[in-house]
């Protein structure tokens, strides 16, 4: 069924410009792309279209705006969100993800209860787009695409690859093992959704070796090999921490930068996370390869010493995207990631003050919403319209509610004293929301045009 929409649209058409179009029509086609967009004013009546559509009316003070893309969260790892972060990365890694997703691969009812849960947790936080991370067990993987497929939300599904491992148990025993099982993935997840019409497949599977410390120079070559033949994204961690750049460093001699340029993983499709102590010359070439990172600052906080150089990053050319990393990061709020990033980003600016105040090294709450939604897209490839309010765009969107319609008070956290219904919602309004909104706010969820969470009311 078609659906119409009437009220505020808010988007990012530039990192650094939001549009606000106040009392719009939008028009939602039955296979969820965007067939109409139009100011209302003086314009066709939405009752007038043809068939029986769904009429959504927004309220004052309510608006459309982008679903969230979360660029990098460890699936299994959402078991034990909100642990062990006093840890350093390895021995976190070893006391309780690989534990945590060994666990899971042993347990199909738990996996499968962890990530319809997290699914579900997903789509409350306003996140229509999420990189996975899973395990290295293949069936439990597509435990957790089933989940993201019957949910509604896309899903970009990485069956771990590590043929090295500190935990004997848990580890792909051989390179060879390693592939086939990567392999023999990517074709179950591609058959999962193979009924369906091209638009309602939500599932992808990606190629992921976790890092280089786990994965063997012959397996991160055939991943590469791989990757191209069945034309799928690459995903993994680069340059994080201190203790892994250590590690890479004394095991290998080079760093895991210049281990996967050589094995063929930097490539045009792949998204890296972390990237902290990535060379303005390594992040230049990042950018000619049109890589994408993943910025996770909440996670960096905790395991890296350094803080990811966003603003050199974006005027290198390089695509920037953000994530939560759960569970390095406590919170599956992609919300939260925005606030961290641009926090990161003005202590940043203010340390570079005291040496050279001629640039600036703020990424704004403007930008970071760009981050969050177009520049997640792009690293995701679902196309240049994706993010955007624009006709043959997907319907990825959120519906937000800032204040309360029966009391007029503002909703959740938000507090308003000028809430008159006939004023138009502003720049400030966006940033109050930016800056404390939750998922109080957040009344309707949409992916591809179908409503996934709550289930809206007709009028």
């Amino acid at each position: 069924m078609a659906l119409i929409f009437r009220g505020t649209l808010v988007q990012c058409i530039t990192p650094r410009s939001i549009e606000i179009l106040e009392d719009h029509i939008l028009r939602v086609n039955e296979d969820g792309f965007i067939s109409d967009i139009y100011p209302y004013a003086g314009g066709e009546s939405p009752k007038h279209f043809p068939g029986d559509p769904e009429i959504i009316q927004m309220p004052p003070f309510t608006f459309l705006f982008p679903g969230f893309c979360d660029l990098h969260l460890h699936a299994a790892q959402f078991l034990y969100m909100g642990s062990g972060l006093h840890l350093p990365l390895m021995r976190w890694l070893d006391e309780y993800a690989y534990k945590a997703e060994e666990r899971l691969d042993k347990d199909p009812a738990l996996a499968r209860a962890v990530y319809c849960r997290l699914a579900q947790r997903l789509v409350e936080n306003g996140t229509t787009s999420t990189l996975l991370f899973g395990t290295i067990g293949e069936e439990t993987n597509l435990i957790l695409a089933k989940a993201f497929q019957d949910a509604g939300i896309r899903g970009f599904v990485g069956k771990l690859s590590m043929d090295i491992s500190s935990r004997p148990s848990y580890t792909e025993h051989s390179a060879a093992e390693s592939v086939a099982a990567a392999k023999g993935f990517i074709k179950k997840c591609k058959a999962l959704v193979a009924p369906l019409p091209a638009h309602r497949r939500l599932v992808h599977p990606v190629i992921t070796p976790r890092f280089v410390p786990t994965c063997s120079e012959p397996l991160l070559q055939d991943l590469a090999v791989l990757a191209s033949e069945e034309c799928v994204r690459v995903q993994s961690h680069l340059a994080e921490a201190r203790d892994m750049i250590d590690y890479v460093s004394k095991e290998y001699g080079v760093s895991d930068f210049e281990i996967f340029k050589r094995t063929g993983l930097l490539r045009d499709n792949a998204v890296y996370a972390h990237c902290t102590y990535l060379t303005d010359l390594q992040m230049s070439e990042l950018s000619r390869r049109k890589v994408s990172i993943a910025n996770c600052p909440l996670s960096n906080c905790y395991f890296s010493s350094e803080p990811f150089r966003g603003r050199e990053a974006i005027d290198l050319g390089v695509n920037v995207a953000l994530g939560t990393d759960v569970a390095g990061g406590y919170s599956i709020d992609m919300m939260n990631s925005m606030r961290h990033a641009v926090t990161v980003s003005k202590i940043r600016d203010g340390q570079a003050a005291e040496e050279d105040s001629s640039k600036s090294l703020v990424v704004d709450w403007i930008e970071s919403l760009y981050l969050a939604t177009r520049g997640g897209a792009a690293a995701l490839g679902l196309g240049d319209l994706h993010g955007t309010f624009t006709v043959g765009a997907a319907f990825d969107a959120q519906m937000v509610q800032l204040v309360d319609p029966e009391s007029h008070f503002g909703k959740g956290a938000l507090d308003f004293f000028d809430t008159n219904p006939s004023k138009a919602i502003t720049l400030e309004h966006i940033e109050k929301w930016w800056c404390m909104g939750d998922e109080k706010n957040r009344i309707g969820l949409w992916v591809q045009g179908r409503n996934v969470w709550p289930q809206v009311t007709k009028t």
